[in-house]
């Protein structure tokens, strides 16, 4: 008989009960990374995340989790910003003459100073030159 094939049909491993609780723990910790502590213990993150479920299932069917329990929302920094308008400035614009245009589907983003402009799609170079002036000269 081959060495290689494998006749015995218990080729899964097993954890322990002790195991799987602690595991389930500490991934129900605020902050806890499912797939780094699944990886750690060297077991694929869909396992743990089956143990979670039914953990927490066997709570919810104890009465020691609510059932409408969602998880708490989480809130996370935000800054607004205003867009600076800069004022228009026609003297130092020359009328835009007619190019080619080019299907454009990229998007250019320059930054100057506190300015942030965002071009879409397709934009002549005169407009952009006179916009791009416009900010300069704000500076």
């Amino acid at each position: 008989m081959d060495k290689r094939v494998i006749t015995d049909k218990a080729t899964r491993r097993r954890h322990s009960a002790a195991l799987k609780r602690e595991l389930v723990e500490r991934s129900l910790e605020p902050g806890a990374s499912v797939a780094a502590l699944a990886q750690e213990h060297g077991i694929n993150a869909n396992l743990l995340f089956n143990w979670r479920r039914l953990h927490l299932e066997q709570l919810q069917a104890a009465g020691q989790l609510p059932t409408d329990a969602e998880p708490a929302a989480v809130l996370l920094p935000v800054t607004v910003e205003e867009p600076v308008v800069a004022p228009a400035a026609p003297s130092a614009c020359a009328p835009a003459t007619p190019t080619p245009r080019r299907a454009g589907t990229g998007v250019i983003e320059v930054e100057i100073g506190a300015a942030l402009v965002r071009l879409r799609g397709t934009v002549d170079e005169a407009s952009v030159r006179c916009v791009l002036q416009a900010l300069l000269e704000l500076r």
